[in-house]
């Protein structure tokens, strides 16, 4: 039996990688992961346009592996290793040696760590990122590996997003960067001479303005801190009071409800009805003051009486009645007490919450991402209730220590909503790994309770969208999606120094370099910055000296050796890179081309045809000097723009293609 096509286009497609031409000046990036943040890394670095023309990206998958968001292995343009193990034969069969960066981003530590070691023992100067979610063990591993590393942890950077937006305020970045600390506040929030710049217009929820060329529209602004504490804090406070001045009445209510079932708490409300009206009419028929008639009433209930047949019938019936009520309202007290202790007991045991808590925050699914919106929301004293599919789920632990209780149950269930008290709390934050079950549990939520807020976390951007259109769900965040930058930026050794998050877009803030030569070199500041891409916020003139904030004059020029600091989108901080680079160095002088003695040149030396994919002629299908039994390598098309040599890829972007047609599509 032959060969199948798929085992074929794939040997072919590798071995068409492993001839590359050694003088190819692209960098060279290994990405190792199966999710949507490994895609969102890749698809960055292919459409990262530096000065060498692009870069190379190979991706290493398992081989077989459940897709749950964007397919990482599906992008154009990417080399695809497929392997279960992450050692050194797989990152050799991936072309480490000599690679500008790795870039380990599976979700488990100690694999990734191990991976690590494995990369460092086939290049130990290759630049590492690591994705890690322990705090601990990311402060060891840079101790333990002696390659440049960068650890990261996406989760860190997407809870405070996820935070704020439960909390219906902005997200609360802050950071520090050279003199100053800057965080994102609403407008209407700080002073106007600590705004440093405009970041978005929010007047129009369907259609966000991202760095406006009219700064003073901006309501979501980047501002010098000055000890105020940021509107997250502030909204947490305010939750924190409110639940403090909740009525003595409605809280003693809420527990006298949560005591017992509703069936003992009805019976006993009708046998102790029945003895106050009985209590009534036998003061009225003795002619007794209320404190005798509330005596002899409770006596006769509980004790019962001595009978006496010189009163009247309907005394004697009411005593009757009233002894029989007291046979039944002491039975009815036990079943209270015990059904109270044994709902407390469970609780305790299963996590189950109890109807008392309000205006708390219900957070479903305690991984990466739950667990750290749980311990900020602990942080502000905010009230949390988990709920998780998994008994004992990543952040179990984290949650008994700080006294959380956790639902084991689905969230799309309307048993679990109820026993999280899911009518009474303040928001709903869904940030499993699952974008069905965290869709099917925030409509069920909806179903309960219409004015819920809800912040719901999808891998597909694209998909967020639509479900927010569709389904008017207020905030659907992509935990990917706000990482990648950073995680781009550490391996390509950028300065990004935080990633803002605004909706579903992501600026980052970074700091550029000029080099001599560039094209800013020479230039006035106004030629760094472009209306809805890149805004310059601050300079550092060559040498170290003092950053200039506010007093930038746009006339102003910039000199090599200055470093500049700018709020962008991605599109435009590769702009700027590219505008601040050094010019590429000129392309080596073409060789000259043997001739036959005829004079004619051989068919493998002729020239490419424009737009014609660059293969072996199909006569010989060797070059010259090549032993007829292996192929040799595919000599490369030489670059439209006098740069370094390109790959014999497809104008879309995708795999070569060998003669016969084989090929793996990325």
């Amino acid at each position: 039996m032959g060969e199948p096509w798929r085992d074929r286009a794939r040997r072919a497609v590798e071995w068409n990688w492993r001839l590359r031409a050694t003088g190819d000046a692209r960098p060279h990036y290994v990405i190792c992961g199966r999710d949507a943040l490994a895609y969102y890394v890749a698809k960055a670095l292919l459409e990262t346009e530096l000065p060498a023309g692009g870069a190379r990206v190979t991706v290493v998958v398992p081989e077989r592996y459940r897709v749950t968001g964007p397919d990482v292995a599906g992008l154009r343009g990417v080399r695809v290793v497929r392997s279960d193990r992450l050692d050194v034969p797989t990152f050799q069969a991936a072309g480490l040696a000599g690679a500008s960066g790795l870039a380990l981003l599976h979700q488990d530590d100690v694999g990734n760590l191990h991976a690590a070691l494995c990369a460092q023992a086939v290049d130990d100067e290759v630049r590492q990122v690591l994705r890690m979610f322990n705090n601990t063990l990311a402060d060891g591993v840079r101790t333990l590996l002696k390659a440049r590393v960068e650890v990261l942890s996406d989760a860190e950077m997407a809870a405070p997003a996820f935070v704020a937006a439960a909390l219906g305020e902005v997200d609360p970045t802050h950071f520090q960067h050279r003199d100053r600390t800057l965080r994102v506040a609403r407008r209407a929030d700080v002073r106007e001479q600590d705004v440093v710049c405009g970041l978005a217009d929010l007047s129009d929820p369907q259609r966000v303005r991202l760095l406006p060329a009219d700064q003073s529209t901006a309501d979501l602004v980047l501002a010098e801190a000055t000890g105020q504490p940021p509107g997250t804090e502030v909204a947490a406070r305010r939750l924190v009071r409110a639940r403090r001045r909740r009525r003595p009445v409605a809280v003693t209510v809420r527990a006298i409800r949560g005591f017992a079932t509703r069936k003992i708490g009805i019976a006993v409300m009708l046998v102790l009805g029945l003895i106050a009206v009985l209590g009534a009419l036998i003061s009225q028929a003795e002619d007794v003051s209320q404190l005798e008639a509330i005596y002899l009433t409770l006596v006769t209930t509980l004790s019962g009486a001595d009978p006496d047949t010189t009163k009247p019938p309907d005394a004697q019936i009411m005593q009757v009645v009233l002894n029989l009520a007291g046979l039944a309202l002491i039975p009815l007290i036990t079943a209270v007490v015990v059904d109270g202790i044994v709902n407390a007991r469970l609780a305790l045991h299963t996590g189950r919450l109890q109807s008392e808590h309000s205006g708390h925050v219900v957070v479903v699914g305690l991984g990466n991402v739950g667990t750290r919106v749980m311990a900020q929301l602990r942080e502000y004293d905010v009230e949390v209730v988990a709920i998780d599919k998994n008994p004992e789920p990543r952040g179990a632990t984290l949650a008994r220590q700080l006294e959380v209780p956790l639902i084991v149950g689905d969230a799309a269930l309307p048993e679990t909503l109820e026993a999280a008290a899911i009518r009474d709390c303040q928001a709903l934050v869904v940030v499993s790994t699952d974008d069905v079950a965290n869709l099917e549990a925030a409509l069920a939520a909806r179903d309960v309770r219409e004015d819920l807020r809800v912040v719901l976390r999808l891998f597909d951007g694209d998909f967020a969208e639509r479900v927010e259109e569709a389904f008017g769900i207020g905030v659907s965040r992509s935990v990917s999606y706000l990482a990648a930058p950073a995680f781009t930026g550490a391996l390509t050794e950028r300065a990004v120094i935080v990633t803002i998050p605004v909706g579903r877009h992501a600026l980052p803030v970074a700091e550029v370099p000029v080099a001599a030569g560039s094209e800013l070199d020479g230039r006035p500041l106004s030629a760094a910055s472009r209306d809805g891409q890149v805004r310059l916020i601050a300079r550092t003139p060559a040498g170290g000296g003092r950053t200039i904030w506010r007093d930038l004059d746009p006339r102003q020029v910039i000199f090599a050796g200055d470093r500049l600091t700018v709020v962008a989108r991605r599109a435009g901080l590769d702009w700027l890179t590219r505008q601040c680079a050094p010019p590429a160095p000129p392309a080596p002088p073409a060789r000259p081309v043997p001739t036959s003695r005829s004079g004619a040149l051989p068919r493998a030396a002729s020239p490419p045809t424009p737009g014609a994919p660059n293969v072996p002629p199909s006569g010989g299908g060797v070059l010259p000097g090549q032993p007829a039994d292996r192929p040799g390598p595919v000599p490369a098309a030489p670059a439209g723009n006098g740069g370094p040599p390109t790959d014999p890829v497809p104008e879309d972007g995708g795999p070569a293609r060998r003669p016969d047609g084989t090929g793996q599509p990325g």
